[in-house]
């Protein structure tokens, strides 16, 4: 696959130093995915289409200066093609398993990328910490869980004025009316919903972008594991 010529797709232009960056984070995705579980893609084509070119498709709704944490990073996607094309943006990567933390912590180190930090833990209780509740300009999540269960996840993040970019592949209308009274109760609004194909009549996306217009009800996020089993 040509890499660059399907980013000047989605209108993304990118240097040969974010090209070597990329290059250096599939060959440690594809090294460390024989130690532990990261990814079940490993054709090279399809890692950077459905890794990395579907993470930058988010590119554009998020300002340079912005404060974002990537909910449910799982091997980075997409905080880390995020960083690589945005050394400004300060970026938090939240995952609940600490294997994939200590891999992203050498991603990180390997391809010198600053304003980032990887940091272990459930968003049921790390949004309840006063250092990142209500903290950031962006939650960013791709592929984690149902838009409900999603937003439960990621509102609390988010400071009033900010947004949610929730990734979702295809038939998305159902959940997104099942979602509508955990969106409100939480704080949010539906601001817009953008469908595109990754490839040509294939692959299916949706992104999903949720306003924050008022604070979070500080009895959210519910208790670990309660988001996912009893959706708002």
């Amino acid at each position: 696959m040509d890499f660059i010529g399907k980013l000047k797709e989605f209108n993304i232009e990118i240097n040969e130093e974010q090209i070597k960056s990329f290059e250096k984070y599939m060959n440690l995705l594809l090294e460390w995915n024989e130690k532990i579980n990261l990814t079940a893609i490993t054709q090279l084509d399809e890692v950077k289409l459905k890794h990395f070119v579907d993470s930058l498709t988010v590119l554009k709704y998020i300002n340079d200066d912005d404060k974002v944490i990537d909910i449910g990073t799982g091997a980075g996607f997409p905080g880390i093609p995020l960083k690589i094309m945005n050394e400004n943006t300060k970026i938090t990567l939240l995952d609940s398993l600490n294997k994939r933390i200590n891999f992203l912590n050498i991603v990180i180190e390997t391809l010198n990328l600053r304003n980032i930090q990887a940091i272990h833990g459930r968003a049921e209780e790390i949004a309840r910490n006063k250092l990142y509740r209500e903290k950031y300009d962006v939650a960013v999540s791709r592929a984690v869980a149902n838009l409900s269960t999603l937003t439960e996840y990621m509102l609390p993040f988010v400071k009033v004025g900010g947004k949610c970019i929730c990734m979702k592949g295809a038939n998305v209308n159902e959940e997104l009316e099942r979602a509508q009274n955990a969106i409100k109760e939480l704080g949010g609004e539906i601001e817009r919903v953008d469908n595109f194909y990754l490839s040509d009549n294939d692959n299916e996306r949706n992104i999903i972008i949720i306003r924050k217009v008022k604070e979070t009800n500080p009895k959210y996020p519910r208790k670990a594991g309660t988001p996912s089993k009893e959706p708002l």
